[in-house]
Formats: C-alpha cells, structure tokens, sequence
C-alpha cells in the first residue's frame, strides 16, 4: 500500500553499532549541507485575534437577548468576523524544530 519505508532492510554491512553512527553522521553533514538550515525556531504564528475594539483573545463571544414564550433568556455568540490575526509573533527561548533529523538524548 504505501511503500514509503526503508528496501534496504537487510543490505547493511557491519554491525549495528557502525550503522547508527554512520546515519547520524550523514544526517550532521546533511544538516550542514547546502541550505545551512538551523534546528531552532526563532518566531511562530499566534493564534490569537484583534476584534475592532483592539482587544486581544482566542475567541471573542457577544451577549444577545432571546425572547422565548415571554422569558428573555440571554445567550452568548461567538463572533467570527472582522477578526484580524495576531500574525508572526518572536519566541522568547528558541525551540528546536520538530523534523530536527538526530536523536539529541536517549533515555
């Protein structure tokens, strides 16, 4: 079905040992390779909101009043537009990407 996994299952030469260390080291260079990409994240999107008011929040909810058989029963609804993203926002401590390609602590 998918076909996506390693073909060269049985084709290592060496023990185990030389196999894992080889592939780490090949991942360094390819990490080090042409696009000299580093492992930590330095910005993220935020999933935070401005309403027209400029307030800042996740979620932004108005009070309606529903008049029912006589009984005003109040109900909040949640407002979706005119909403402007928060954008890019800066980490204060850089995190490590998560496709970094090395084992950094076996535990």
């Amino acid at each position: 079905m998918g076909g996506s996994g390693s073909k060269s299952k049985g084709a290592s030469s060496g023990s185990g040992a030389d196999t894992t260390s080889v592939g780490s080291e090949q991942s360094v260079a390819r990490l080090k390779g042409a696009r000299n990409a580093t492992p930590f994240v330095f910005t993220r999107r935020s999933s935070l909101y401005f309403d027209e008011d400029g307030d800042l929040a996740h979620e932004f909810y108005e009070e309606t009043v529903v008049t029912k058989n006589g009984r005003k029963k109040s109900k909040l609804k949640r407002i979706q537009k005119n909403l402007i993203p928060q954008g890019i926002i800066k980490l204060d401590i850089p995190c490590i990407h998560v496709d970094f390609p090395i084992i950094l602590c076996e535990g």
